[in-house]
């Protein structure tokens, strides 16, 4: 099982960015035709459901889709987490969610970037009603609220926010995480939303990312996928 959105991500990309690059074989690729009992959809549906265009950002890159786990965004990421020391170390592994996500469901990833450093990191994944309601609904620990990241000698601090429950889709979360490294000030805004059957994530990475515009991300992301899944 795979933890879904850990807060330390925002200290991974704001620690370690360009850090991670993956030198090992390239993972197979699941195709999803097959869904997983009780998720419904394949990792194919979802990603002819991902945005393909934002104005002002340029994709990076093609899509990628299948198992959760698989998923060359994922395996950066968990590469690249390895890297960090947190001075709370049982934050490492909470997020927006208390729920365990399973690292083999359908899922498919897109990622948008501009000019400024900012990036936008689509994600969505085929999952029971109750399941994507569990992701939706917890919180994160308050003991986990502000916490510092050290990669290599370069010791970063980060405060995390999150609003109330929100209404976009049939129920979403909020989270933001503000890092500061020497002279460097990031911000990441996470938006995780649910819908029939599928959960959807949007995180917005960069020293200009706003809570407004991650949520209207997750208002155009949510409006793809309704569209486009049956």
């Amino acid at each position: 099982m795979h933890r879904l959105l850990p807060i330390v991500a925002a200290a991974v990309m704001a620690s370690a960015c360009g850090g991670g690059g993956d030198d090992g074989a390239e993972p197979a690729k699941v195709t999803g035709r097959a869904a997983l009992a009780g998720t419904g959809y394949t990792s194919d549906q979802l990603e002819q459901a991902l945005l393909t265009e934002l104005p002002g950002y340029e994709r990076a890159g093609e899509p990628d889709s299948g198992e959760y786990g698989s998923l060359k965004a994922i395996q950066n990421f968990n590469q690249l987490q390895r890297q960090v020391r947190l001075d709370k170390p049982s934050c490492r592994n909470e997020r927006p969610g208390a729920a365990m996500l399973d690292k083999g469901i359908p899922a498919a990833i897109a990622t948008f970037t501009k000019g400024n450093g900012q990036s936008v990191t689509e994600a969505l994944m085929a999952m029971p009603d109750s399941a994507a309601e569990q992701q939706v609904k917890a919180r994160v620990p308050a003991d986990c609220m502000a916490f510092r990241t050290r990669v290599g000698a370069q010791w970063s601090e980060h405060r995390v926010v999150e609003a109330p429950l929100g209404t976009i889709g049939e129920g979403s979360r909020t989270v933001g995480v503000t890092t500061v490294s020497g002279a460097s000030h990031t911000k990441t805004w996470y938006v995780v939303l649910r819908d029939r059957r599928f959960l959807a994530t949007i995180s917005l990475f960069g020293p200009g990312a706003t809570r407004a515009e991650a949520e209207q991300l997750a208002r155009y992301a949510h409006s793809q996928a309704q569209r486009i899944l049956p």
